[in-house]
């Protein structure tokens, strides 16, 4: 199956978002604390061990939205981020927007961003135990837009994780809810028993086609010393090679271990967890997206690809056909 990049680690599998990556932005200007300035920045600044409960990398575990289906399940914003505290401030990347880098001062600065014609304004602080901050957006020319004008995030740490709230253009707007942890502090599923000649029904050669028009194609080989190697290409419409990837099961420690290398880049593994004799599940909680892949061949001889989040959400499913010699 074919992953791509969504945060920077390889991500999911065919149809997976591929991320951008962007530079980061000089600041346009910071101002003192205004009299406007949310209550988070008026309260006062948090002790040291307060703040320093959001440092560090974060991963997408649960939403705990209310009342969402479970077809509606999603992390309030991406899933995975990073913040890095500092003296008097956090530092955000992977909070939207493409900005890198933003340093949110504790006492209630702003710091903007430029881009594309908008100005994002950044100001936040402590209050009541959780670490919050507003981004509103304007337009350079000083006229109206569309889409959202204001996000609001709070970050409170809890002895389960780190509770991540999300309002758009509140009060009017929508609020979700979220539970992430760092990496490290999620259990990795038990192994499920295995060999290498349990997942023979995935060898062969399978091709598919996108929506869009562009063809996808992976290559396994057979079973044999302990695994199956393949690669995965993807052609679009106008027959130019649009990506590719290093796909590998591996016997390990008497289960099975799914590598994927999106561009030939840094692998990442995904542990067998449920298998049948026509469907495989392979998951990495830790992994920002895709947390689970899924194979599965049907009776009429189709390969389901499928990717997604460990429970819930909407999956991506690509069917694979075997080529014809």
């Amino acid at each position: 199956m074919r992953l791509n990049h969504r945060t920077g680690a390889a991500c999911g599998v065919l149809l997976a978002v591929i991320g951008a990556s962007f530079a980061a932005m000089p600041l346009r200007g910071a101002s003192a604390q205004e009299p406007n300035a949310p209550a988070a920045a008026r309260s006062g600044n948090p002790g040291t061990a307060d703040i320093a409960a959001v440092d560090g990398d974060w991963i997408f575990v649960e939403d705990r939205t209310p009342g969402r289906t479970l077809e509606q399940i999603n992390p309030p914003m991406s899933s995975s981020f990073s913040m890095r505290v500092e003296e008097g401030a956090v530092v955000l990347n992977g909070h939207g927007s493409g900005h890198r880098d933003v340093r949110v001062a504790l006492d209630g600065a702003v710091a903007e961003r430029e881009d594309a014609g908008k100005v994002a304004s950044y100001r936040g602080g402590w209050k009541d135990g959780a670490f919050e901050y507003e981004v509103s957006f304007e337009r350079v020319d000083g006229t109206a837009g569309s889409g959202i004008s204001l996000i609001r995030r709070t970050f409170r740490p809890t002895a389960d994780g780190l509770l991540v709230t999300v309002a758009i253009d509140p009060p009017s707007g929508s609020e979700s809810t979220g539970l992430y942890r760092h990496p490290a502090d999620i259990a990795m599923p038990v192994p499920a028993k295995a060999t290498i000649g349990d997942v023979g029904w995935i060898a062969g050669a399978w091709t598919g086609t996108r929506s869009s028009g562009s063809s996808v194609e992976e290559r396994w080989t057979p079973p044999l010393g302990g695994a199956m190697l393949a690669v995965s290409r993807t052609v679009n419409s106008k027959g130019r090679m649009a990506g590719f990837e290093y796909l590998r099961i591996v016997e390990r420690d008497g289960g099975l271990v799914y590598v994927a290398q999106p561009g030939g880049k840094a692998a990442t593994e995904f542990v067998l967890s449920e298998l049948t004799a026509s469907r495989a599940v392979f998951d990495n909680p830790r992994h920002d997206y895709p947390k689970r892949i899924t194979y599965e061949l049907s009776a009429d001889g189709t390969l389901t690809a499928t990717t997604g989040f460990m429970k819930g959400g909407t999956p991506r499913r690509f069917e694979f056909r075997r080529a014809v010699p």
